[in-house]
């Protein structure tokens, strides 16, 4: 299942309710994917055939949207990894940034997208090989879009700390 497609869709025409149980395990699987039923059932007060049912379940129910390898910082930090703000034309056509949004989601260099409030309108984070990489993405991406009014880019120097992980309370189901 492609991240991009699936991750933000907000599909919920299938989903049950969500339970103390199953926010236990959703915290559980966001720190370690690959955790064995039993390993989950001694830290979640249920059988181990349980949890294999419950993670089915939320599995296929799209409340567990993928399951991804997270690359090692030795990979990662070698990347050119940018924000680029992007500002749209005050009179552009929503369907015109729609397919901006959808051009940029389709690019693999491009790891969130943002719809943000403020002088900006998007905040898209892009992770490169390097500059003229990063240029050649601009310039296809950005700099021809008549939708576009301008962007601006700060390259990142470090990074301190980066999870895809929700912290989930008893009570988010409800929301």
């Amino acid at each position: 299942m492609c991240l991009k497609s699936a991750f933000w869709r907000g599909d919920a025409t299938a989903m049950g309710k969500l339970d103390g149980f199953d926010i236990q395990l959703l915290n559980l699987l966001q720190s370690d994917a690959l955790a064995t039923a039993e390993a989950l059932a001694a830290q979640v007060p249920l059988s181990a055939s349980a949890v294999t049912r419950r993670v089915r379940r939320l599995r296929g129910e799209g409340w567990i949207a993928a399951d991804v390898a997270v690359v090692s910082p030795r990979l990662s930090e070698k990347r050119l990894r940018a924000l680029v703000t992007v500002q749209v034309h005050e009179h552009a056509e929503e369907r015109g940034i729609a397919a901006l949004r959808e051009r940029l989601a389709a690019a693999d260099e491009v790891q969130m997208i943002l719809d943000i409030a403020g002088a900006d309108d998007l905040a898209v984070l892009v992770s490169a090989r390097d500059m003229n990489d990063y240029n050649a993405l601009t310039a296809r991406l950005l700099e021809s879009d008549p939708a576009v009014r301008r962007y601006e880019t700060s390259f990142v120097k470090r990074v301190h700390k980066q999870v895809a992980s929700v912290p989930l309370k008893d009570g988010d189901q409800e929301r």
